[in-house]
Parts: C-alpha cells; sequence; structure tokens
C-alpha cells in the first residue's frame, strides 16, 4: 500500500509539472531517489508506476492538481533543492589530496568507470588536491594504442582534466630495481615450477623447491630473454601458510615476448596488478586510493605488505559498492567476443552502456556527474536501473530539446473537407519565444500505419495541434469541433505530416538495435549532427547521421 500511494503521487506531481502527461521513466526516478531501499524490487516498481501513469494521465489536468492537493500537498510548492556532494574522506588535507585513474588501456570504458573516475576527480576537486590519469599498460597482449586515445577521448567528454598523465610501461626500470632490492633482500625468489603446480601448491599451503634457491643471476637473465614465456616467473616469499591465500608467495613478474604497443620489444618482463600498483601509488605520489570494493580487503593486504617491504607509504584506502547497470553487458571480454562475432556493431553498439555509446544516444556529461554524488561511496553494489539514467537526463535535456513530429511506416490518408490552411505547430510548449513550425495543409495526410489500422468506424480522431476528422466507412471526414472540446473527451491523437509537402526520409536506431523508419518534417534538415530533439510521442533522439535525403538518429530515452 506505501507503495502504491508513493508512486500515485509522484505521477500526479510529474503530469502537474507537465501539463498533464506524466512519464513512466521520470516517476520511476523519482521513487527509486525517495525510496533507494526499493531498488532491489524494480520490477515490482515499474509495474506498479506504469499503472499509476496510465490512472493519472487519464484525468483531465484540474483533476490532477485537484488530487495532488489531497495526496502529497507539499509537493504544491517548490523547494529549493538541496546542494548535495560527497561525503568527507578520512585524512584528506585541503590542497595535499592525490587521487588517480588507472584504466588498463585493452577496452573501451563504460559508465562503471565513468562514475569511478568521476568520484576520484571530483575528491581531488573537492579537497583542490590533484588527479593522476595513470595508464596501467602492463599486458602487451591485450593494451594499444586504440585504447588510450578512446580513454583519452572520454576522460574529454567527461570534462575531467588531470594533474599529469603517467603511462606505467615507461616506469618498467624502476620496477625492476625495487624487484631487484626484493630478492636482495631475501623476499623474492625466480620460481621455475609450471603454473598448474604453483596454483595447487599455493592452495595446499606448500613451499616449492625454487623458494630457498639465490634468484639474483635468474633474475637477470629472465631481462635478458633467455627464458621461455611461462618457463619462469618472479614471486614474492611471503607466507604459505597464511590464510590470505593471495600471500602465499603471489607472483610479481612474469615473461611476455608480444610486441608491445609503446615500447615495442624493448621488455620481456612485465609486472603484475598488485605490484605495479603497489609501486605506482608511491611513484605518483597517490594519498587517497578510492575503489570498487571488487578487488577485495585481501589485495590490499597484499599491496601493503609490498609497500612494508619497499619502505613505500600507505595510502587511505576507500572501497565502494561495485556498479551494475541492470540487464548490460559490461565486461570486456565478452563484449569484444560478441563484436567478433558481429552480435554487436561495435564498442558504440546502441545495446551497451560505454561511454561512446551513451554519448551516441544523447547521454548528457552532467548526467554522468549526478550520478557519481547519488551513488557515492555506499559499500553496498549500485544496481543501476536505466530509467534512473533517463531520468537525470531527462531533466537536462527537456527544457532544450525542439519538438518535432515522425510518422512511422507512413501511409497516405485523405480527410474529405479538410480546409486549406496553415498549421502553426511551437517548437516548444513550454517556450513560445522559439517559434514554430508552419505546415500547409489540404485534404492529403501521411499517417503512421499503425494509428491508420486503428481507427474504428465512427471514431473521432485529432491531428496533433491540426484538426480532427471522423472514419466513415473506409474514408475520412473533416470535423468542425473545437480543439478544446475535443481534448475534454479524451479521444484518440495522432502524429501526421502534409502528404504535399517536402518530407524527409527518418530512420531511428533503438535501444535493442532495431530500427524504426519513416517520415520527418521538412525543418529537420536544419539539424546539425549531435542536436538533441523530441519526436512526439516517440521520446528524445540525437541526430547521428545527416545525408541528403536521410537522417538516422539514436533513441535517447522516452
Amino acid at each position: 500500500m506505501e507503495l502504491k500511494k508513493t508512486v500515485l503521487k509522484f505521477a500526479l506531481h510529474n503530469a502537474v509539472q507537465f501539463k498533464g502527461k506524466a512519464s513512466v521513466g521520470a516517476v520511476i526516478g523519482r521513487v527509486l531517489a525517495d525510496a533507494p531501499e526499493l531498488k532491489k524490487d524494480i520490477t515490482l516498481v515499474s509495474k506498479a508506476v506504469q499503472q499509476a501513469v496510465n490512472d493519472v494521465n487519464a484525468l483531465s489536468p484540474d483533476e490532477q492538481s485537484y488530487q495532488l492537493k489531497n495526496v502529497a500537498p507539499e509537493l504544491m510548492q517548490k523547494k529549493k533543492a538541496e546542494k548535495r556532494g560527497l561525503p568527507e574522506l578520512k585524512n584528506a588535507v585541503v590542497g595535499k589530496v592525490v587521487t588517480r585513474l588507472p584504466p588498463e588501456p585493452s577496452k573501451h570504458l563504460h559508465i562503471g568507470h565513468a562514475l569511478s573516475f568521476l568520484i576520484n576527480y571530483l575528491y581531488a576537486e573537492k579537497y583542490r588536491g590533484k588527479c593522476v590519469l595513470r595508464f596501467e599498460d602492463t599486458n602487451p597482449e591485450k593494451c594499444s594504442q586504440e585504447f588510450v586515445d578512446s580513454v583519452a577521448d572520454d576522460l574529454d567528454f567527461l570534462g575531467i582534466k588531470t594533474s599529469k598523465t603517467v603511462f606505467v610501461s615507461n616506469d618498467l626500470l624502476k620496477m625492476y630495481g625495487f624487484a631487484e632490492r626484493l630478492i636482495r633482500q631475501g623476499n623474492a625468489y625466480v620460481c621455475f615450477c609450471e603454473r598448474k603446480k604453483v596454483q595447487d601448491l599455493r592452495h595446499k599451503g606448500i613451499e616449492c623447491g625454487c623458494r630457498g634457491r639465490e634468484s639474483l643471476l635468474e633474475w637477470k637473465k629472465m631481462l635478458e630473454g633467455a627464458y621461455k614465456e611461462g618457463e619462469c616467473v618472479l614471486r614474492l616469499k611471503l607466507d604459505m601458510s597464511s590464510e590470505n591465500q593471495v600471500l602465499r608467495d603471489p607472483v610479481i613478474f612474469r615473461i611476455c615476448k608480444k610486441r608491445h604497443y609503446l615500447q615495442k620489444n624493448k621488455y620481456v618482463v612485465w609486472p603484475l596488478y598488485d605490484f605495479e600498483n603497489a609501486v605506482e601509488d608511491e611513484l605518483c605520489s597517490v594519498t587517497h586510493i578510492l575503489r570498487s570494493i571488487e578487488f577485495g580487503e585481501m589485495r590490499v593486504e597484499l599491496q601493503n605488505r609490498i609497500k612494508d617491504l619497499l619502505g613505500f607509504r600507505k595510502q587511505g584506502v576507500r572501497q565502494y559498492g561495485r556498479f551494475n547497470v541492470v540487464g548490460a553487458i559490461t565486461q570486456g571480454r565478452d563484449i569484444r567476443q560478441m563484436i567478433e562475432e558481429k552480435k554487436f556493431s561495435g564498442w558504440d553498439d546502441p545495446r551497451l552502456v560505454t561511454i561512446k555509446a551513451l554519448r551516441r544516444r544523447g547521454i548528457q556529461k552532467s548526467t554522468f556527474y549526478e550520478l557519481a554524488v547519488d551513488v557515492g561511496l555506499s559499500t553496498t553494489p549500485t544496481n543501476i536501473d536505466w530509467s534512473i539514467i533517463a531520468s537525470i537526463n531527462r531533466k537536462l535535456i527537456d527544457k532544450k530539446s525542439n519538438r518535432h513530429f515522425f510518422v512511422e511506416n507512413p501511409k497516405k490518408i485523405v480527410i474529405k473537407g479538410s480546409p486549406k490552411k496553415q498549421a502553426e505547430v511551437k517548437l516548444h510548449p513550454e517556450d513560445p519565444k522559439r517559434g514554430a513550425r508552419v505546415f500547409k495543409t489540404n485534404e492529403g495526410f501521411f499517417a503512421a500505419g499503425n494509428d491508420c489500422r486503428a481507427i474504428r468506424a465512427g471514431e473521432l480522431v485529432r491531428l496533433m495541434d491540426c484538426l480532427n476528422f471522423v472514419k466513415k466507412g473506409k474514408g475520412f471526414v473533416f470535423d468542425s469541433q473545437e480543439y478544446e472540446k475535443y481534448r475534454g473527451r479524451g479521444k484518440r491523437i495522432i502524429q501526421w505530416l502534409p502528404a504535399d509537402e517536402k518530407n524527409i526520409r527518418v530512420e531511428i536506431v533503438m535501444p535493442d538495435a532495431s530500427v524504426k523508419k519513416g517520415l520527418g518534417e521538412k525543418d529537420l534538415k536544419s539539424l546539425k549532427v549531435g542536436d538533441i530533439i523530441q519526436f512526439n510521442r516517440v521520446g528524445f533522439c540525437r541526430l547521428d547521421k545527416k545525408e541528403k535525403n536521410r537522417l538516422v538518429f539514436w533513441f535517447s530515452h522516452d
């Protein structure tokens, strides 16, 4: 019952705000913002919102306002928005905070990366500190210049200005020096055991025969390329009986002779994640590490042990819950495979939540910022429903997006008796200063095929902001009833285009990669690639491609 009341009040409020038309996505966003615990029941919430929106939209505007006063009178007053912000960081000193963005340039960034990077960047800004962009490019098999450029492009879109850019592969000689120090201290050794054996002994907590040998010579031979890939590795000598199995003599360097995109064939020995992170946090003077909790406390413990052995400073570590977009694929290896199998058109396929795909759909950078502040540093996983993204983005683009007509699968109809006239339709219903489009009408119109088939004999139908007509027999006849009287009767309203004007072919790429095809009004030709508009009764769309007689849009959201 409480859910029903909450949903109803926000549906009524949204309808009152937008002249009688509540939006499902907007209402879901308000409900979840008011009660975040309902995210786990998103299916139930969506069903309740859809029903409430249907009921509320069937009411007249006066009735909507009347019910809102009774249900939630507090929402009739516009409240000043409370300024939100990120919680304070422990041991953060203004002007001294240094955070880092550590992408591996092996894939294109998705929304989870964007939120994580923004959290680090916003904290550096909050304390007037620095944020370092650190490319962790120590996997020659996956890293490439393509992904370096892609990351830089995405950060530019997000407006993230880092204090400096570091490529970890440029620090390999320093890492070799630290590795040699560990060997001389007796804290690291070269292991020649096969990988399967290493895994088995670590699981059982048993030391291998390589652990007690002198390794400095073998290490130098590794660096010289004397050994094959997989023949040996460098391992830390920690505690093979530790309950934390990550501490059971982990591998910190491996041999890989693949050509590196930046270092070419200069190096054949490469550090593993925990070692390179421990070293680079020191080299970059990082003070606070903010990252997803999926890395685990076990890895924090390992990296701290490496820092202790090398005499490095320790950073404040704050881990937050993983960000998931409900129903979205984010794993790079899965996306890469599906692209290779032609199941996705590329990293910017509309079904993906990569930053590139979301940009093509018209998601604004401010939407990412608002999401980052909303999710904050919660330690529980955050499941982000698409409706939340749409709700935030809608607030940003609604008032600046002009309205236009689109007729899907158009069918020409003749409305007998329809007067010749010029129909003026506002570019934006709430901003008359923007002007209007002017349509010259006669008896011929284009209407969507589905709309035409749905019209029943004798039914009064409205061409949006134009005229009324009635179906008689197999034809259509003009009806002179006034628009205001018509609105009160709640009849069917359909979109249209004049058949005698030079309409333009339009395609809309939908979120499931399907394509809606039809006609759009002639004024669309003045749009520029990147412009966002709203097709009435379809949704917000971004112009993606412009040709002489064809425009291709990407659907953003309703």
